[in-house]
């Protein structure tokens, strides 16, 4: 079954599918990452939404981002894929759409990310390359990721 992304902006997102964003965020950063942090971050609101389902379920999610909203360059967060899916690789499929989101939407190809240090791999995949050193985030290894195409 393929999923079907959605590309919202924040005022185009009903109760429902906030509540279904913020409930696939903490399902996964905070119960399945035993992270506690705080996820709503007043950032939602500048962010477009990149919403992808599969059978009506909000299975994966990113939210990106304009120069200067987030980081200096175009850039996405909160990038997640529910974990009983993973193994059908979606998350290739979520930063493909995202990255061309981000083309259309934003006119820009550099793109930025705050990506947890043992996911380097995968977004090697996409053209991103580790700036600098790494960082803790909200207790989890992190590092800078830039694309440079």
């Amino acid at each position: 079954m393929p999923v079907k992304f959605y590309i919202k902006e924040y005022q185009q997102l009903n109760k429902d599918k906030l509540y279904e964003i913020l409930q696939l965020r903490a399902e996964v950063f905070i119960v399945e990452q035993k992270c506690i942090y705080q996820d709503i971050d007043n950032k939602d609101q500048k962010a477009l939404h990149v919403l992808g389902y599969k059978n009506k379920k909000l299975i994966a999610y990113t939210r990106i981002f304009k120069p200067n909203e987030y980081f200096e360059l175009a850039s996405i967060g909160r990038v997640v894929v529910v974990q009983k899916e993973r193994k059908h690789k979606y998350g290739y499929q979520l930063m493909e759409t995202s990255i061309l989101a981000i083309n259309i939407h934003f006119k820009e190809f550099k793109i930025a990310i705050s990506a947890q240090k043992h996911l380097k791999q995968f977004y090697n995949t996409f053209g991103f390359q580790q700036v600098g050193e790494g960082y803790m985030e909200d207790g989890i290894p992190h590092i800078y990721m830039i694309n440079n195409k």
